[in-house]
């Protein structure tokens, strides 16, 4: 059966270099546990570090995390959708949000539960995926104001996820300015400017990070060390915190072309293939995962020699050569993943998931 595995040693040396930057620049930051899937094992691991605050897009996962450490501050990152209000303000102490109706219903729920409903309330930068427009936001602002328990902590925006807009000085000047704008006008204490994430750590070391940015949301950089704006790793961090491991599960030389009238595959993709290569074989193995479980194009093999041929639902095609290794069935084969290669991987009950201490 295919696992992966996290490796707790190197986590903890990513948090710790994570952490200790954020310290030494004055920023409060908050992990983003979405990729773990509500894995409680996994989720275990990550608390232990010491973590105080974690954000994630899934009410189930904030449940998970509130059960493991109910004094964890938890942050609902997406804006609630009407009928999970109730839910929201049960296991998020801080949601981020974007429409002043759902806004009321938080109030209206939170005064039910007698607490306090802390929110961020997401600006529009130029991603075009969640957040309020500049020429909306101090209108906004002036009627969440206005609403009993729920109590404006920050003001927030993303970059980067949905058309990769990059963060740039003058986009996060701009973030602090709105801060600002709100403080001067309402006479209200403004706690976070959340306009950090994983893709703008390089800004820190460039020193282009304006002052006011004080909140980082941070997933990827943590669980493979990546330096998220230049697609590569991040010197002095572990990219390898988690590993996959696939078995072997057929190894037979077969012919490198198809025969028979070709047509689509599971995947709707028509294959062509090089005359040259009819009649010539090569070593070619089934592992036991497939596309239910992640795209080839997320994993890479640690074996350089390895490459991909096919795939169907439940079973990848690798192509060995000449097998000068001498793989045979059985043999377990390791892959590196990418953020997306190990989101599906963890999410996926066929994968069983491992710790590695």
């Amino acid at each position: 059966m295919a696992f992966i595995t996290l490796d707790t040693k190197k986590l903890k040396a990513n948090f710790e270099f994570l952490d200790n930057l954020f310290k030494k620049n004055d920023i409060q930051w908050s992990v983003v546990s979405k990729l773990l899937c509500g894995n409680k094992d996994y989720l275990t691991e990550l608390l232990n570090l010491g973590i105080k605050q974690v954000c994630d897009s899934r009410i189930s996962n904030l449940k998970t995390i509130k059960k493991i450490n109910p004094n964890i501050e938890t942050i609902y990152i997406r804006p609630p959708a009407k009928r999970a209000v109730s839910n929201v303000v049960k296991y998020a102490d801080i949601s981020m949000n974007t429409g002043i109706q759902t806004i009321k219903l938080l109030s209206e729920e939170a005064k039910k539960k007698k607490k306090t409903h802390k929110i961020i309330i997401m600006i529009e930068l130029g991603e075009l995926r969640e957040g309020v427009m500049g020429d909306d936001f101090m209108a906004f602002y002036e009627s969440v104001f206005k609403l009993e328990n729920i109590q404006v902590v920050g003001i927030g925006a993303n970059l980067s996820c949905l058309y990769g807009v990059l963060p740039n000085h003058d986009k996060l000047i701009q973030l602090s300015l709105y801060e600002q704008l709100i403080e001067a006008k309402f006479n209200r204490q403004i706690p976070y400017v959340s306009g950090g994430s994983s893709v703008t750590i390089p800004l820190i070391f460039q020193k282009l990070l304006p002052k006011g940015i004080n909140h980082f949301r941070v997933g990827e950089t943590l669980f493979l060390g990546t330096d998220v704006y230049n697609n590569k790793p991040l010197k002095k961090m572990k990219f390898d915190v988690f590993s996959l491991y696939s078995e072997i599960i057929e190894l037979i030389e077969k012919p490198i072309v198809p025969t028979g009238e070709m047509g689509t595959n599971v995947e709707g993709r028509f294959y062509d293939f090089n005359e040259q290569q009819i009649g010539k074989t090569s070593f070619r193995a089934i592992i036991d995962i497939g596309l239910l479980d992640v795209d080839e194009a997320h994993i890479e093999p640690i074996d350089k020699d390895i490459s991909f041929v096919g795939a169907s639902s439940d079973m990848l095609v690798i192509d060995l050569g000449e097998n000068k290794k001498n793989y045979k069935a059985g043999d377990l084969l390791k892959f590196k993943m990418d953020y997306m290669g190990i989101l599906r991987i963890i999410n996926s009950k066929y994968i069983e998931k491992r710790i590695k201490r």
